[in-house]
Formats: structure tokens, C-alpha cells, sequence
């Protein structure tokens, strides 16, 4: 699963980052088009927090003129998809990952995986490592409670070890999202806050790289296949192409400090490594 990672750069990094302009579009209508806000440096991103999203070329603008498929626009999202028919928005934090298995066919993602995928940048993201009470010494793959029946009693049973995942260089990884508007019925439609805007991760069966740590991984799209990903023409097979081809294989992995297990702490100490990943520890984290 993914449940919370690392965003620190600004609007202007992105977009330098991602190869768009990001047009003003100041007449853009809030029931068509997400908002476009302000962001601080995030070093750890939460279900329920706005986040930054790299969106494509809306359907019907594809193709025509200078429209091509790809990255077009810095958008802000709320993590924590809502459907369109949900009845409330606090369903959101039951639906902050997507499985690429199942996003085609499940009634809470399947139109915005049809229809509305976008990017979502990320410095890192965290994940965890159990360490079993019953084992002293030993580790297991952290578990999703959607993919582990057991999830909840091995969870109750061991201490929580973090780790963080990233580009070795550096490079913003590029998670694999979706999205969706939601109107709140107790507003005017006229209203523009009216229409709530959220997004999910898309992840994955974890790669052999990286098991040892969560079960789950999210899918981070390579550079080369962001245009796929963003065009709503998509075939499914082309998506689910994407869908299997995180770059593991460049990535860092290192263990960071507790602090991150609390949303209350933000800073950028939560990303250095510690233990036996730390600068001078003589080991490396490298694959």
C-alpha cells in the first residue's frame, strides 16, 4: 500500500520537472477542472491533505491544435478518493489506494481509471517493516488489510520499522494516480465549494526488490511512459503496461527515524537515514 510520502518541491520545480507550462487557465470552471493552489514543502503527505497533481489534456482537447496527450497542468487534489455517487466525503480515507489488479473493475475507481489518471509527484515514500514480537531478530513484509486477512492481528503483535523509497537520483517519482469530483448536495452547485476534488494512489504487488519490506508497492510511472498514463485514450492493455513497469531497479531504499509515524512532525529529517543506512555507517542501500 502507499499511505504516506514525501513532497517538497515547488509549483516551479514541477513543471521543470515534468515538461509543462501550466497555463493559467483562469476561466477554467470549478465543476470541470480541479484548483490550483499554493503548496508547502511536504515531508510527510497524509490521507485527507491536499496534494499536487500533474494532470493531462482533458478528453476532447486531445489531438486538437496544440493539445497532444501528456503533461499539461499542476493541479491540487485532496488524497482520498470520492466518488462521484458517495454519499459523504469522509469515505476518502477508506479509499486512498487503488490495486492495479482491480481498478478496472471496482465501482469506486473504475470510471476515474477510464477516465481521469494523473501523476502525482512524490520526493519518497514511506513504508514499513514488522518486526515480530514472537521473533526477536527477525522481520516480516508490512501487509495491506484488503491483500492480508491477518493484517490487523500482525500488526497488534509487532513494533513498525520505516523506511523510505526514492530515486537514487534524485528525480521525483512519478506515482500512478486517479481522480475524481464530487459534489456536496448541501451546496449550491454554484458553489465552488461545492465540488471536492480527491485522488488515489494506484499500487501494486510489491517486486521481488522490495517484498521484504510491505507486500504492497505503488506504481510509479517510468518518464517514458508519463504520455500513456495521461492520454484518455488509452487502451487497457497500454495501462496495464504502465501498471507493471516501476523502475525498482533505481531506486534507493533506506531505513528513516520513528518521527515519521506521527503526522504531527514535517521536516526534512524525516527523510535521512538512520541505523545502518546512515552516512558512515560503511553499508549501502542501493540495489
Amino acid at each position: 500500500m502507499c499511505g504516506r510520502y514525501a513532497q517538497t518541491r515547488s509549483r516551479h520545480d514541477l513543471q521543470l520537472a515534468f515538461d509543462f507550462s501550466d497555463p493559467e487557465e483562469t476561466g477554467r470552471d470549478p465543476r470541470t477542472w480541479p484548483p490550483r493552489e499554493e503548496l508547502a514543502p511536504d515531508y510527510n503527505v497524509a490521507p485527507g491533505k491536499a496534494v499536487y497533481a500533474v494532470l493531462g489534456t482533458p478528453p476532447g482537447e486531445v489531438g486538437q491544435g496544440e493539445h497532444p496527450a501528456g503533461p499539461r497542468a499542476l493541479r491540487t487534489l485532496r488524497w482520498g478518493l470520492v466518488p462521484s455517487w458517495a454519499k459523504e466525503r469522509n469515505v476518502g480515507y477508506k479509499m486512498i489506494n487503488a490495486r492495479s489488479e482491480t481498478v478496472a473493475e471496482k465501482p469506486a475507481f473504475r470510471t476515474a481509471f477510464a477516465r481521469r489518471r494523473c501523476l502525482l509527484p512524490a520526493d519518497a515514500y514511506y513504508e514499513w517493516q514488522l518486526l515480530p514480537d514472537h521473533a526477536p531478530g527477525t522481520t516480516e513484509p508490512g501487509t495491506s488489510p484488503t491483500t492480508d486477512p491477518g493484517h490487523q492481528r500482525r500488526k497488534s503483535r509487532a513494533r513498525k520499522r520505516p523506511f523510505a523509497i526514492r530515486y537514487a537520483d534524485g528525480s521525483p517519482l512519478a506515482l500512478a494516480g486517479l481522480f475524481e469530483r464530487w459534489r456536496d448536495p448541501e451546496l449550491s452547485e454554484e458553489d465552488p465549494a461545492a465540488w471536492l476534488w480527491t485522488c488515489a494512489v494506484v499500487t501494486t504487488r510489491a517486486a521481488p526488490e522490495l517484498d521484504h519490506i510491505h507486500d504492497r508497492m505503488p506504481v510509479a510511472v517510468p518518464r517514458d511512459a508519463w504520455d500513456t498514463w495521461l492520454d484518455p485514450g488509452a487502451e487497457l492493455p497500454a495501462l496495464q503496461e504502465v501498471m507493471a513497469a516501476t523502475p525498482v531497479r533505481d531506486f534507493a531504499v533506506y531505513q528513516v527515524g520513528d518521527a515519521v509515524g506521527s503526522t504531527r512532525n514535517n521536516g526534512p529529517e524525516l527523510l535521512e537515514p538512520v541505523g545502518d543506512d546512515a552516512p558512515g555507517s560503511g553499508t549501502g542501500a542501493l540495489f
